[in-house]
């Protein structure tokens, strides 16, 4: 088994995969050490056994560009399992984002395996194969990669093959193949991968209560988020979430304050860092605290809490009788939203998640409908308008 290290090699590969209706696609990657993931390997198959390929993007003399073509040809579906740091990795690269594409977790999902299945068990399920993991905690930068190292990496897409073929057989069975079409919107959305240091604050925002803290905090984040991209090295290289989190509620405004920190290292309130730092405060001291964008609080306090709960419990048995996995279907937020209001702007209140879950949600909450307990099973059950009133 070889890899693919030269161009007119990848550029072979791709003209063959581009013939097929689909290719599977998977990559290998580091990134404990940098803030963006360093891509070691490429693996992709079509539905012919023998187009499947491994491809070196460390080899000296190749070029990638016959890939990313691959990636943006309009005839051919792009298949990942949990693609969203596969597709980060591909827009890095190449500043585009695979499209038609097709995330078979996603899809799993649909089909009634439950929120984030893995792969493996999928491979189980669908493909009646086993996954050798002896491999998993492999370095993949380091060369030359062992033959059972690159039979580990080639079965994540042979394997793959299958597991998709299946899936997309389900959804076109039981009708739902429209339903990923919100979800494969957002992935193939660039914004969805473009790491916007002016909005690294919102990760942290909850953990804080004050407008002040919530402005410093939007100043620092953004700072540390361009330090990393800059140095290209992880965010907690240049200073830990619990860091910016003192940083925001303290404020400190001299290097005395910020050296009594005791999050920061010793010596650091000193250096061209720590003078950055302090800029970065006072930039967020002198924001108009009425223009600070505050977190959402989560809903559900009062009466509405116990809405909240009712609600969940109807997620539940509805993806139950349905074969799909609650995540999809509704989060804890949008059942938040829909008890304080039935016009709220939430996904599950549209389309066919409205004609799933949604109006029954609101029936529920209006006394429309109610839920019962038959031999263990939540059901739902239709009032009279008599017994509604």
């Amino acid at each position: 088994m070889d890899l693919i290290t030269s161009t007119d090699a990848l550029a072979a590969a791709c003209a063959r995969l581009a013939k097929h209706p689909f290719v599977t696609v998977d990559t290998e990657f580091l990134r404990e050490t940098t803030y963006y993931p360093k891509l070691c390997l490429i693996q992709m198959a079509g539905p012919d056994p023998a187009d499947a390929f491994l491809i070196d993007p460390l080899a000296e003399d190749i070029s990638l560009e016959p890939f990313m073509a691959l990636m943006a040809d309009r005839n051919v579906v792009k298949v990942f399992h949990s693609a969203r740091q596969d597709l980060e990795i591909v827009w890095n690269l190449g500043k585009l984002v695979p499209e038609p594409l097709f995330d078979t977790q996603i899809a799993a999902m649909v089909c009634g395996y439950g929120d984030s299945v893995s792969y493996e068990q999928l491979v189980n399920d669908l493909a009646k194969a086993r996954v050798d993991k002896s491999s998993r905690f492999t370095d993949w930068s380091h060369r030359p990669l062992t033959e059972a190292q690159l039979t580990y990496a080639l079965s994540d897409v042979t394997h793959l093959v299958v597991v998709y073929q299946a899936l997309i057989a389900q959804l076109q069975k039981n009708g739902r193949l429209s339903w990923l079409s919100e979800e494969m919107a957002i992935l193939s959305s660039p914004e969805t991968y473009q790491a916007d240091p002016e909005n690294a604050w919102r990760r942290l925002a909850g953990r804080l209560r004050k407008a002040k803290e919530v402005a410093v905090l939007m100043e620092i984040a953004a700072w540390r988020e361009r330090e990393a991209q800059n140095r290209d090295v992880p965010r907690g290289r240049i200073l830990k979430d619990d860091a910016l989190i003192d940083l925001a509620t303290s404020a400190p405004r001299s290097v005395e304050a910020l050296g009594r920190l005791r999050s920061i290292p010793n010596g650091f309130e000193r250096s061209r860092t720590g003078g950055e730092i302090l800029d970065a405060v006072a930039r967020g001291l002198a924001r108009d605290p009425a223009a600070v964008p505050m977190p959402e609080r989560s809903r559900g306090r009062g009466g509405a809490g116990s809405v909240v709960e009712l609600l969940k419990v109807l997620l539940k048995a509805v993806a139950e009788q349905e074969g799909v996995a609650p995540k999809i279907i509704a989060t804890v937020e949008e059942l938040e939203a829909i008890a304080e209001s039935d016009t709220a702007e939430v996904p599950s209140l549209h389309g066919w998640r409205r004609a799933l879950f949604g109006e029954k949600a609101l029936a529920l909450k209006n006394g429309e409908i109610g839920l019962a307990l038959e031999r263990g099973r939540v059901k739902l059950r239709h009032f009279s308008a008599a017994e509604a009133s």
